[in-house]
């Protein structure tokens, strides 16, 4: 049975901890607020975007594009997107069940976040290139990997290209998720952001004309790897704001925990020392009785 000194010492441990995660609660807050937003404000961009792709396509008979052959999938390439640090839940466990079902010997791995490399080296799996980003992903960040992934297309290394990430729902849930990245597949308008059902453009009305400067190709032919940098940026910024996100909620449940565990050991406290008073009273009284 533990003394009174050793439940002092635990109730003390616990105490420093729970300020720890208290402020790691705080912090993770703070930069949730920032990546939410972010996240969130960069949605309508990305519908936009789609939906004047879709429409100028549209318009366009027999347009093609190198980043949108579609060929079969001899090998495929994974862009496995995770945090850098851990203490966020079952955020990146989560994604990386989802990854250990794809098969090794077809599957070769681009890696975004050092937990992403650390699984990845563990598990003996392919990885063809490894990259990071900051707490606030940069667009250079997310063009970087997006073109990386397209010479991998491009040059025939990858028949087609997914990225395995935590997509944002809200503060309390954040889902594993698998998007195709190429080939890029019929130019559809999203009515509601990244990932969001698409409802497909017909051309719009016939009396509409569209005027292209300086050509139809060109045009489309710069606004395709731009819409993939773009959507890899919106996906960086997702994780992000999936990774703020399950590290408060983290954070909050520690703390909860520690201030339950702190409360029952203060009540094991009080009761042990009540019995050590009680006792030493039975024993002076019993030595009084003894005397007397």
């Amino acid at each position: 049975m533990p003394s009174t000194r050793d439940i002092r010492r635990r109730i003390k441990s616990v105490k420093s901890t729970s300020q720890i995660t208290k402020a790691m609660q705080m912090v993770a807050s703070a930069k949730m607020r920032r990546a939410q937003q972010a996240a969130l404000v960069g949605r309508p961009y990305s519908q936009l975007l789609n939906e004047i792709m879709a429409e100028a396509a549209a318009n366009m008979s027999g347009f093609s594009h190198p980043l949108m052959e579609a060929r079969p999938v001899a090998k495929r390439a994974v862009i496995l997107v995770s945090t850098d640090r851990g203490l966020c839940g079952g955020l990146n466990s989560n994604l990386f069940r989802e990854a250990v079902k794809l098969d090794k010997d077809t599957t070769v791995f681009v890696t975004a976040g050092r937990k992403a490399s650390q699984f990845i080296a563990r598990t003996r799996r392919n990885l063809s290139a490894e990259f990071s980003f900051k707490d606030t992903p940069l667009f250079s960040e997310a063009r970087a990997i997006s073109k990386f992934a397209q010479e991998l297309f491009l040059t025939g290394e990858a028949d087609a290209v997914d990225v395995l990430y935590s997509r944002f729902i809200n503060t309390l849930t954040q889902q594993p998720q698998m998007v195709p990245f190429l080939p890029i597949g019929k130019l559809t308008a999203t009515t509601a952001g990244i990932n969001a059902p698409k409802e497909e453009l017909t051309g719009g009305n016939a009396s509409e004309v569209f005027e292209f400067e300086p050509d139809e190709e060109t045009v489309l032919g710069e606004l395709l790897p731009h819409s993939l940098n773009f959507q890899m940026h919106q996906i960086l910024l997702e994780t992000k704001a999936s990774e703020q996100s399950a590290r408060m909620v983290a954070m909050k449940n520690a703390t909860d925990n520690a201030m339950q565990i702190i409360k029952d050991l203060t009540l094991e406290y009080n009761k042990l020392r009540q019995a050590n008073i009680t006792k030493e009273l039975l024993e002076i009284t019993t030595a009084q009785m003894a005397v007397g």
